[in-house]
């Protein structure tokens, strides 16, 4: 592909390494440091800020200012047991940070199908696009998470890390991202990958891996938020307790349609 059209990806991602590292960083220490390298430690300190930060606003929120109202007492997750959460995260967050500015530098040397522009298809595409982007990701996520829960080998060695949380009071906001660093890549592949398959608008890209880190949290909290589709903690906690249910990410399809799915309501009326 030509330099004028590979221009506007340089320029978007040097923009966010401004943004984040001009914010974070004194501008000595990285701006001599090739784009590539900027790239990366931009996704590790803005992956980092945006764990800790939403971490902690989740964590307060629930189980102090709203103690007792989402989460019983008794299902509140010790500062032991969230601290844990942290430091596996801050171990693999290096790691993680690595996909992304891998697929970045994929995107600015024309490997990848994206498109810089909504102008550049149309907007009746790009949703057209993004919806396909969205069941393609989501379906490698389900496979890639179950096949990380039925090969063995990668559960008692990957996944098993994750799931040492396998009750209400052991889950919580941080153990969104406390994965031994390659289960947290592969689990993430999916978006990567798509970059090959779909056309994609990149800014978009780059937001939805954003507020997968988000999803995650949410995902750990153990309140049922009861929005169907949505694959939200209630189902997600049921996945940590039978660890043989609710695979999806972001929604209940692909449970629903491979026989997996549990729901939490299910379980509620039953014990009732």
């Amino acid at each position: 592909m030509n330099g004028t059209y590979l221009n506007p990806f340089l320029e978007e991602t040097a923009f966010y390494n401004r943004i984040v590292l001009g914010s974070l960083v004194p501008n000595g220490l990285w701006a001599p440091l090739p784009h590539f390298f900027q790239t990366w430690l931009r996704n590790y300190l803005g992956g980092t800020v945006l764990y800790v930060v939403s971490g902690v606003l989740w964590c307060f929120y629930i189980y102090y200012l709203k103690r007792s109202v989402y989460i019983p007492k008794d299902a509140i997750p010790s500062n032991k047991a969230m601290l844990l959460q942290i430091y596996v995260a801050m171990k693999a967050m290096p790691w993680y940070s690595a996909l992304p500015t891998i697929s970045e530098y994929m995107v600015e040397n024309g490997w990848a199908r994206c498109f810089s522009r909504i102008s550049d298809v149309s907007w009746l595409a790009y949703l057209m696009y993004l919806a396909i982007y969205l069941i393609f990701v989501e379906f490698g996520i389900y496979w890639m998470h179950r096949e990380l829960h039925d090969i063995k080998p990668l559960y008692k060695y990957l996944h098993a890390t994750h799931h040492i949380y396998n009750k209400q009071n052991t889950l919580s906001p941080f153990a969104g991202l406390a994965f031994h660093p390659i289960d947290g890549i592969l689990q993430a592949v999916p978006h990567v990958i798509a970059l090959f398959v779909v056309p994609m608008h990149f800014t978009t890209h780059i937001a939805l891996l954003f507020i997968e880190a988000i999803w995650t949290a949410n995902i750990h909290d153990c309140i049922h938020a009861k929005i169907w589709p949505v694959m939200g903690a209630g189902y997600h906690t049921i996945h940590h307790t039978t660890y043989r249910h609710n695979y999806g990410h972001y929604t209940i399809w692909m449970d629903w349609m491979f026989g997996t799915l549990r729901d939490p309501i299910d379980d509620e009326l039953k014990v009732l």
